[in-house]
């Protein structure tokens, strides 16, 4: 199948919801990405219904949306739909709600695992799940270093962790031309040191909950109350996938992560469109 070139203002009026990832299409590590002001102006001008869908797990909607406002790009809470939320699903649904929980990650990657009935403990302590919600807001080395302690020496002694990363993300956008490690990246890090202490434990893997898992898709689309959206992302494996798994269609924005030349691209991250800036 042909992806198709499209510019933005023609793909929005083919449908009647919008959904963006966040970094690489409209922020990045330390401001706002070309055209993502003009993106949300045209959808309020044309009264078309939109969604920030987003693999961040390192703050409440409430606090994302504060933080877009500082970079002068207006979006309502309402409008943010992140990997953190699904924790309380997820946990609802394994039976974890009263589990002790280690959690990396700053304040509010603590408080969804909290929302998600999850009592959370000290890294160094004994805990039931591990929950790796991002790669800041914490000593990373020293943090890292107790957490596989704990963690090893619980399985050494028998014990059962469950190991849970909302954001699968390995790397992000942290500017128009520079990238950093996500919280994915933590995840692999520490499945490779499991796999060194006990090689043929399949087991020892972890649940993975935001894109490309279509929860948070199919989250926004309920919100909306539409199937007639499209995803407009910049990494193929998530993004993209992620949409391609929910059922509905995407738009590769070449601005961020994944590059444009989509000639030997695999179906299943294989967009629809492909669009070249978000201003016109």
């Amino acid at each position: 199948m042909t992806v198709r070139d499209v510019r933005y203002a023609d793909l929005v009026d083919r449908y009647d919801l919008v959904l963006f990832d966040a970094y690489g299409v409209l922020v990045h590590g330390t401001g706002l990405m070309p055209g993502a002001v003009a993106a949300i102006e045209l959808l309020e001008q044309r009264g078309k219904a939109y969604c920030v869908v987003t693999n961040d797990a390192s703050k409440l909607p409430e606090n994302a949306a504060v933080r877009y406002a500082s970079l002068g790009l207006a979006l309502d809470a309402s409008r943010i739909v992140t990997s953190g939320m699904l924790l309380e699903s997820h946990f609802r649904d394994h039976g974890l709600r009263g589990a002790r929980c280690a959690v990396l990650g700053p304040p509010d990657g603590l408080r969804y695992v909290q929302r998600a009935g999850g009592e959370v403990v000290p890294v160094n302590a004994s805990f039931d799940v591990l929950v790796i919600c991002d790669e800041s807001g914490f000593p990373f080395l020293e943090m890292a270093d107790a957490t596989l302690t704990s963690l090893v020496r619980m399985l050494d002694a028998g014990r059962e962790v469950r190991l849970v990363v909302p954001n699968p993300d390995i790397i992000y956008p942290d500017g128009t031309h520079a990238f950093g490690f996500a919280a994915g990246s933590v995840a692999l890090m520490f499945e490779a040191a499991l796999a060194r202490r006990y090689p043929g434990r399949t087991d020892l893997r972890f649940v993975r909950l935001g894109k490309p898992e279509p929860g948070l898709y199919l989250h926004a689309l309920a919100l909306a109350g539409t199937r007639s959206a499209v995803m407009i992302g910049d990494q193929l494996e998530t993004d993209i996938a992620g949409a391609n798994r929910a059922g509905i269609d995407s738009a590769l924005l070449t601005t961020g992560v994944s590059l444009g030349d989509l000639h030997d691209t695999a179906p299943d991250i294989r967009p629809t469109y492909r669009i070249a800036r978000l201003d016109r």
